[in-house]
């Protein structure tokens, strides 16, 4: 027994001088370790970097008459090309599209859902129903009034059965506008006839948006909004018969989105029209899985009434003939990089010049985009010079991220490749203790 107690002995007296031995780099891994949290970045020249520079490209003239137009990759909603994209102007009736989605998700589409005419609804200005005071209606067949024949009465009669009165749907309408990120859009009326008010600070605000919300509003109705397909449904619908909810009257309606018989594609589309806005359009194409929307506003006043035409036509050809979906996404190159204090079992414990691997997150492969042959594409991969352990393997230590035109559109994780455990005074005691006082028989 005296003998077995002393070889123990030994052994731990030898298991403590390793652990010395190995705490001999431990203070100079520290300072490396601080050098390493000065991580920096790296370009990836992946040949579709462009050496000077991340500018946005120069855009075509298009020599459009509109004073603001955006075109807009529905999918992303990246803007493609702009002409005082970010003006605040008003913009007429394309406020209804506005009134519709929200009238829609308020439920107001569905079957057997009717309201009562108010005298102010009844009061409203051509373009007008013609709607009486007391009459009942569909607000089903009201959405298609609103969106086909843009009648102000409807828009009114609309805005008060969804939130009660026009100023606590004008409210719902801004709130939604702002959760759209569309911060220069302030709505007043339900249809989009001038007007002007003060917020409760005492700004005064004009019922206006620009291009670029107007398109991103656009945007939401036709493919993010829960309602969207409904959306549609009453946009596409060239003419559309009622009768009010008592059966008595006949109404007619036509869709006045001529754009629909001038090009291959057109899902969406709302006119607008009043003496501040002048003639104002926005709308969108479908073209081989790419969506395009377009907003111009103050596309001339009478009589160049299909000015807006003309320019819808020029941009929404321009945008087909010049972006395409492309994979921007490129191999990497991810060399090991050393971990500070590390140690794992590498042919025996390694605890100098220890290092882990880097691996891309499954599935990256692909990254499609709507891009233009001037587009600017840049690939950074940002890694640090070195890790601090302990390591997991499968967690973050980096990204590649990929910018077209200065503006990051996707960031893809580089992980860890396999686990390294952090050398310490603690782990050499818990070998020692593996190694030697679990050998209950020696």
């Amino acid at each position: 027994m005296g003998r077995r107690k002393g070889i123990r002995a030994v052994l731990i007296l030898i298991g403590l001088c390793s652990v010395l031995w190995a705490a001999a780099p431990f203070e100079a891994a520290e300072s490396f370790g601080k050098e390493a949290a000065s991580a920096g970045e790296d370009t990836v020249s992946s040949g579709l970097q462009l050496e000077e520079g991340l500018n946005p490209p120069g855009q075509e003239d298009l020599g459009l008459h509109s004073q603001s137009a955006v075109l807009m990759d529905g999918k992303s909603g990246r803007v493609l090309w702009e002409k005082n994209g970010d003006q605040v102007r008003p913009m007429a009736s394309t406020t209804k599209i506005m009134t519709c989605i929200l009238a829609l998700e308020a439920g107001l589409g569905e079957e057997g859902r009717d309201t009562q005419v108010s005298k102010y609804a009844a009061s409203q200005p051509q373009v007008h129903l013609g709607m009486r005071t007391g009459q009942r209606f569909f607000t089903r067949d009201l959405l298609y009034s609103l969106m086909l024949e843009s009648h102000n009465d409807s828009a009114v009669a609309i805005a008060e059965a969804a939130a009660g009165s026009v100023p606590a749907f004008a409210a719902q309408m801004n709130q939604k506008a702002r959760e759209l990120g569309c911060m220069d859009t302030w709505f007043i009326t339900p249809n989009g006839l001038d007007g002007k008010e003060k917020d409760e600070k005492g700004v005064e605000h004009i019922h206006s948006t620009t291009a670029r919300d107007l398109a991103r509003i656009l945007n939401y109705c036709i493919l993010d909004s829960p309602q969207s397909e409904e959306f549609l449904s009453i946009t596409k619908t060239m003419d559309y018969h009622f009768r009010d909810a008592e059966g008595k009257g006949n109404y007619q309606c036509h869709n006045h989105n001529n754009l629909f018989s001038m090009m291959d594609g057109v899902i969406s589309g709302k006119t607008g029209f009043t003496g501040g806005a002048g003639y104002c359009y926005t709308g969108a194409v479908e073209d081989e899985g790419r969506v395009f929307t377009i907003a111009l506003l103050g596309c001339g006043w009478p009589p160049h009434k299909t000015d807006k035409w003309a320019d819808a036509k020029k941009l929404l050809s321009y945008g087909k003939e010049n972006y395409h979906y492309r994979n921007l996404y490129r191999e990497i190159t991810l060399e090991p990089i050393p971990v500070v204090n590390g140690v794992r079992l590498w042919g025996g414990w390694q605890t100098e010049n220890v290092q882990v691997s880097l691996v891309m997150e499954k599935g990256a492969k692909e990254l499609k985009a709507l891009t233009g042959e001037a587009d600017q594409v840049k690939i950074v991969k940002n890694v640090p010079k070195a890790l601090e352990a302990p390591v997991e393997a499968g967690s973050q230590v980096g990204t590649v991220d990929y910018y077209l035109n200065g503006q990051r559109i996707a960031a893809y994780s580089i992980l860890a490749g396999e686990s390294v455990e952090k050398f310490s005074l603690s782990w050499s005691m818990k070998q020692v203790k593996s190694m030697f006082f679990m050998q209950d028989d020696f």
